[in-house]
């Protein structure tokens, strides 16, 4: 990557709007843009303060046509973005004024940025380590006030403190344990081998509460993908309307009118949702309803939570039984829905979620279709967490959204931001913590010390690579590539 270049891209959505900028970093940036800017009261770019803006317009300097009238902002290194000169002109938002401004500028001097090359210069320059770069992505891409909340707080180094005091103690640790490489005649006492296995197992502790942080940092980022499961007409686009609280899904009588996947995304109590209406699972010849269904199957198994609905006006089905056992394996809550309507579900869901038959009638209750002899099967039962709606009418949906919350926080909202977001973190840090783990195998079968500083080396290059201290070139230009250009 070169970075003695100047670069400049068009930082703002492109369309109609109040302003539009465009962005240029680098040594000759302020050079550049005073080719092309004339100020009314005469005053001079490089002779501007930092941090100050000019009035003026942009003009080609050929034939001295005014393209534009702008703001610039004049930033000077080391304290800005980049930690370069930056300087921004601030146009009128239409596509047209911002190409000719861009136009001008890279006529000039300026080389068109490449995506994320803003950051990225940031990062080359020392300004954000590489778990910050990735959360500038993130602050953009936040689905709800507490996913921009924590990708505030990685962004502000929080998370980074904390990967910072694992490679201090992984440096204190290896150089403890090279000491002895250095100094073969020196015996390890047990006292010192004592103090090695304290130090990686306080190690192994902080590893495994940022990979387990993950699991609610990846939702807070990605959002906790639902789908909506049920037998057809049992209410599932309904729900997916109410939830939404508009109608975004066709709803019919007519069985089968929802052919293929819905997604959506909805902010439930600061966690965000990526909820999915699917198509009615049921054994069909028409082609198009088949691939819906195959469709629906195929959504459930990627999904960290279902919604499995059941029609409680409606005795149970083999498809729901059926359902019911698929979700065994996943995070799932039981929907009863069409409480407005006469029922013939009726499960007890006091105590430990007993089912219990209705009114003496074991017709409808899961003993009866199931068999007293498949025990397992009563244990579905147990497992599943009941909430009655009308989606309809729109009660218990209020209830369920709090469902869906507790079940995935355990009954509360998580306070901490400073938790892991992103995949390649996670990966970093299992490589890591199965570093640790090999190590402290082999402290314990006092295994050479050659042998423990490989394991040490192996963890402090896995941690490096979040933070961009042993990151493959390759790696850096992916997740700079993710971003758009212009940041």
């Amino acid at each position: 990557m070169h970075t003695e270049d100047t670069i400049a891209a068009i930082s703002t959505p492109l369309g109609r709007g109040g302003i539009g900028i465009v962005r240029l970093s680098g040594k000759d940036a302020i050079k550049i843009v005073e080719k092309i800017f004339i100020s009314p009261k005469k005053k001079k770019i490089k002779q501007t303060p930092t941090h100050r803006i000019l009035f003026g317009h942009i003009i080609d300097p050929l034939n001295k046509d005014v393209v534009d009238e702008v703001l610039v902002s004049v930033m000077k290194a080391p304290n800005t973005y980049t930690k370069e000169d930056i300087v921004e002109i601030n146009c009128h938002g239409g596509v047209f004024p911002l190409k000719k401004v861009l136009e001008q500028v890279l006529n000039n001097g300026a080389r068109l940025a490449e995506p994320g090359e803003f950051t990225q210069r940031a990062f080359i320059n020392g300004r954000i380590d590489l778990a910050q770069a990735e959360a500038v992505l993130d602050v953009i891409n936040a689905l709800t006030e507490q996913s921009q909340k924590s990708a505030i707080a990685q962004l502000r180094g929080g998370l980074s403190k904390k990967l910072e005091a694992i490679r201090e103690e992984l440096i204190e640790l290896t150089a403890f344990v090279e000491a002895y490489i250095d100094f073969p005649e020196e015996d390890i006492a047990s006292l010192s081998l004592k103090d090695m296995k304290n130090k990686a197992l306080k190690i192994q502790q902080s590893l495994r509460n940022l990979i387990d942080s993950s699991r609610y940092g990846m939702i807070l980022r990605e959002g906790l993908k639902t789908a909506i499961i049920g037998r057809p007409n049992v209410g599932k686009s309904s729900l997916l309307n109410a939830l939404l609280e508009h109608d975004r899904a066709i709803v019919t009588e007519m069985p089968g009118t929802t052919r293929d996947v819905i997604e959506e995304y909805l902010n439930i109590k600061g966690l965000p949702v990526k909820i999915m209406d699917t198509a009615g699972i049921r054994n069909v010849e028409n082609i198009a309803e088949k691939e819906g269904v195959k469709r629906s199957l195929n959504a459930m198994e990627d999904a960290d939570m279902v919604l499995l609905i059941l029609d409680g006006s409606s005795a149970l089905q083999k498809t729901d039984i059926e359902l019911i056992e698929k979700s065994l394996s996943k995070n799932t809550i039981l929907v009863i829905n069409k409480t407005d309507l006469p029922q013939k579900i009726d499960w007890n869901v006091g105590a430990g979620l007993v089912p219990a038959p209705m009114n003496g009638n074991h017709k409808g209750c899961p003993y009866e279709i199931l068999g007293q002899a498949r025990n397992d099967a009563a244990e579905i039962f147990l497992k599943q967490k009941i909430v009655r709606i009308s989606a309809k009418k729109g009660s218990g949906i209020e209830k369920l959204k709090t469902r869906i919350v507790d079940t995935v926080l355990h009954g509360h909202i998580e306070s901490n931001t400073d938790v892991v977001t992103n995949i390649r973190h996670v990966h970093a840090l299992e490589k890591a913590l199965v570093s640790i783990n090999s190590f402290l195998t082999a402290v314990t079968n006092k295994t050479s010390p050659e042998f423990l500083s490989v394991e040490l080396r192996d963890a402090l290059d896995a941690i490096g690579e979040i933070i961009g201290i042993t990151t493959p070139d390759d790696i850096l230009n992916k997740i700079f590539s993710n971003f758009c250009i212009g940041k």
